[in-house]
């Protein structure tokens, strides 16, 4: 029938509304679900439709199942990777759509990682320090991949050095997706190993509790990728 709609599964449905009772907090982290049975009558649906749902949760990493006497379905304690893996397979599917663009993923960075520079350089520990020197590269000696990945994990290491997690959550995906350096057929000769210095500097900035530095090296950083990108 034209302008008819599609009624979800009973299953979809049901996983809808237990998801939202934990997203709003009225289930919280380490909560039991109620049994299969009590789902059941509550809802109206058959066991297996029950199951169904419960598996729909487990798989997006809402719930986790033990069996045994103490078994059931329990609210998942959020987990940062599993979350910020999620959110990659979110940037990346909008990356390679025509919704998202390099200057979109420019922006975000630089909404991000400029202040995040800051912050590290005030809350950095000695243990974030010892992180960051091991991000290093050498651009006369890596190949591209160590690079890349150094790379990331530098940004990485920055993000983690705001003692926010928050800021890891958001800067891990961007290194997980196709943009800037990895989306250049030619890059520059001196590329890497302007983006080596750049580390370095922010390096110092951030051992030196020099937050204006460290984000004004954040800032001239992204400049100098966003001028590559566009040439």
């Amino acid at each position: 029938m034209a302008g008819s709609t599609v009624r979800p599964p009973a299953y979809q449905l049901l996983a809808d509304e237990l998801r939202e009772e934990i997203t709003s907090g009225r289930l919280q982290p380490g909560e039991r679900l109620p049994p299969e049975p009590e789902l059941c009558v509550r809802s109206g649906v058959s066991r297996s439709t029950v199951r169904e749902a419960l598996r729909l949760l487990a798989s997006q990493h809402l719930i986790v199942t033990t069996r045994g006497v103490t078994g059931g379905s329990f609210v998942a304690h959020p987990d940062a990777q599993q979350l910020s893996d999620a959110l990659s397979t979110g940037l990346t599917l909008l990356s390679n759509s025509a919704e998202v663009g390099l200057a979109d993923l420019l922006e975000l960075r630089r909404a991000v990682e400029i202040p995040a520079a800051g912050l590290a350089a005030e809350r950095r520990t000695d243990a974030h320090l010892v992180e960051l020197r091991g991000a290093m590269f050498d651009p006369d000696l890596d190949e591209l991949d160590t690079m890349m990945a150094a790379h990331a994990a530098f940004h990485s290491a920055i993000a983690s050095a705001t003692c926010n997690p928050l800021f890891e959550l958001v800067t891990r995906p961007l290194y997980h997706i196709g943009y800037g350096e990895e989306v250049v057929d030619a890059l520059p000769g001196d590329y890497w190993a302007r983006i080596d210095a750049d580390h370095r500097d922010l390096l110092t900035h951030v051992r030196n509790h020099d937050a204006m530095g460290a984000m004004e090296t954040g800032r001239r950083h992204l400049d100098y990728i966003a001028a590559v990108a566009a040439r």
